[in-house]
């Protein structure tokens, strides 16, 4: 895809001009950048996206649960086996051009060495998971989807609390080839060695309790 666009524009006559005003775009769109860096705080979920500032409002119970309990089974099993840093929510993933709150993050140990305390912008995660609402499933099936792939997320997660179903896309050199949607059986994780989980565990407490507890007394 990247080279089909760059193709393009090596192809064009009007190659100079478009290149000039690129570079004139990406001049302002580093300024508004800076300032959203000099302006975000702690308390609130901020995102720079393509030279707009994201501000997001609050989660529907169904979103905030179905994130939690992911994360809950995830980080145990990351702890677990020590196999790097999940986070939830609130780090800050800085690409190229944009900057991403994802609803779950997971670092490997070789990106995770790389973070410390007071580290307010964190590195491209190794795994990604987006939970859907109506006000975010557009950034998170469009530009989010192709900014995660062009910069080597191994795998992106994204979590329909409606309808209880997941999409678990694999990357493929810079693109994630088509998936078929999940709503039961298990969930197989290649860019976290041997995690797996049930569907179910995402959405139903009593599983993913259950899930938990296998993983902390390896029962």
């Amino acid at each position: 895809m990247n080279s089909a666009i760059l193709q393009s524009l090596l192809d064009s006559p009007a190659l100079p001009e478009l290149v000039e005003e690129g570079q004139k775009a990406l001049a302002r769109e580093q300024k508004l950048r800076e300032k959203f860096y000099a302006d975000i705080t702690p308390e609130h979920k901020w995102e720079f996206i393509q030279g707009e500032v994201i501000m997001h409002s609050p989660a529907l119970n169904r979103h905030l649960l179905a994130t939690k309990q992911l994360y809950d089974v995830m980080n145990a099993y990351v702890r677990v086996k020590k196999l790097g840093v999940v986070h939830i929510e609130k780090a800050m993933c800085s690409f190229p051009r944009n900057d991403y709150e994802p609803d779950i993050s997971f670092f490997g140990l070789t990106k995770a060495r790389l973070t410390g305390p007071d580290m307010l912008r964190f590195p491209i995660p190794d795994l990604i998971i987006e939970v859907l609402s109506p006000s975010t499933e557009e950034r998170d099936r469009g530009i989010k989807f192709q900014d995660y792939a062009m910069h080597g997320v191994a795998e992106y997660w994204i979590i329909d609390p409606v309808a209880d179903s997941v999409e678990l896309y694999r990357l493929a050199g810079d693109v994630y080839p088509p998936t078929e949607r999940q709503t039961e059986g298990l969930l197989s994780s290649d860019a976290i060695a041997g995690f797996e989980i049930p569907v179910r565990a995402i959405f139903d407490e009593g599983e993913n309790l259950r899930v938990q507890r296998q993983i902390l007394t390896g029962a």
